[in-house]
């Protein structure tokens, strides 16, 4: 949905598959979106919930422009600014890793599989020109599973994005580490792990060269009280230079999804995904206007309805106009 200041829907876009989690305009106007495909749902309990399975670029009117597919992606894609797309996937870890995996707990692991992340960049025909794959960079010393989730993944990526150098920056839920990976060498120069974060989402690179993160809260190691909050980092310094949480830290929390914009007046946008709220803060955290998503939906396996919200963005009017005309 495209909808304006007052929570008025002023645009659909029709899809040939129900949305993987979110989507985004394009410098051109078209929109970008991972589809959900309704086949191989059933590797784990929580494959079905975050599974994509295409990336799609469509016109204003929902025209497909090109289609990939890949049976392994899921939460992400991006459109590289060299045209070709990135996608977050997932397989098997090799059996003669499994020991290597630290924490989650005892015995959860799926029919014996641990399963962990990678990366494909992919041209819009759908060929592989290079791949990416977490258990040969990061470190399983030191990347431990959050002690209280299952073992049947070690990573769980939930973002990739491109660096302005060209580079990736990558989000890892399970194991509360965001990555730099270089993609000529796939060596990993920068990484930030929990604490200070706690299965972060949507790291997000900024004019300024720092990284605007929705740091979730769930099973804080360094705080006995689970709370949300956004904090941008100056990956020079790994130094926090911004954040905002709510005064009662109760109140702004949201275990899972979840991300954040900055804005070109210098506000953030924030969606706490687990209400389904999406506001504006200033520097100061003042709140200057809120949405709340009023589209409930039940989910799979899950009793009552939910409002959740993956990820939102704020659109100029330009882009509006761009779009119109794509």
């Amino acid at each position: 949905y495209l909808v304006d200041m007052h929570g008025d829907v002023v645009h659909t876009w029709r899809m040939p598959y129900r949305p993987g989690l979110y989507g985004y305009l394009l410098d051109d106007g078209h929109l970008f979106y991972s589809g959900k495909v309704m086949e191989d749902l059933g590797r784990f309990e929580a494959w079905a919930r975050f599974k994509a399975g295409a990336a799609l670029e469509v016109d204003w009117n929902g025209k497909t422009v090109w289609e990939i597919k890949h049976p392994d992606h899921h939460h992400d894609a991006r459109k590289l600014r060299n045209g070709n797309v990135v996608l977050l996937c997932l397989r098997p870890l090799p059996p003669e890793l499994h020991a290597r995996v630290k924490g989650g707990l005892p015995g959860t692991e799926v029919r014996g599989t641990i399963y962990a992340d990678y990366l494909i960049e992919v041209t819009t025909r759908g060929e592989i020109v290079w791949e990416w794959r977490s258990w040969e960079h990061l470190d399983f010393a030191t990347e431990i599973v959050t002690l209280q989730d299952h073992r049947e993944e070690w990573t769980h990526g939930n973002t990739v994005a491109e660096w302005p150098d060209g580079n990736l920056v990558v989000s890892f839920r399970n194991i509360s580490t965001v990555a730099i990976v270089d993609r000529r060498t796939g060596a990993i120069p920068w990484k930030l792990g929990g604490p200070p974060l706690a299965q972060q989402h949507d790291p997000r690179p900024l004019p300024n060269g720092n990284l605007l993160i929705f740091d979730n809260g769930p099973h804080r190691r360094d705080h006995p009280a689970p709370y949300s909050r956004v904090i941008e980092v100056d990956p020079r310094t790994s130094a926090i230079v911004w954040e905002y949480h709510d005064q009662s830290l109760f109140d702004f929390f949201s275990p899972y999804i979840s991300g954040a914009q900055r804005l070109p007046n210098g506000n953030t946008l924030i969606c706490e995904g687990c209400d389904g709220r999406i506001f504006e803060v200033t520097r100061d955290g003042e709140v200057v206007w809120e949405y709340v998503s009023p589209y409930f939906f039940q989910e799979p396996g899950r009793p009552g309805l939910n409002n959740w919200v993956f990820r939102a963005f704020r659109c100029t009017p330009d882009e509006i106009e761009r779009a119109r005309r794509a």
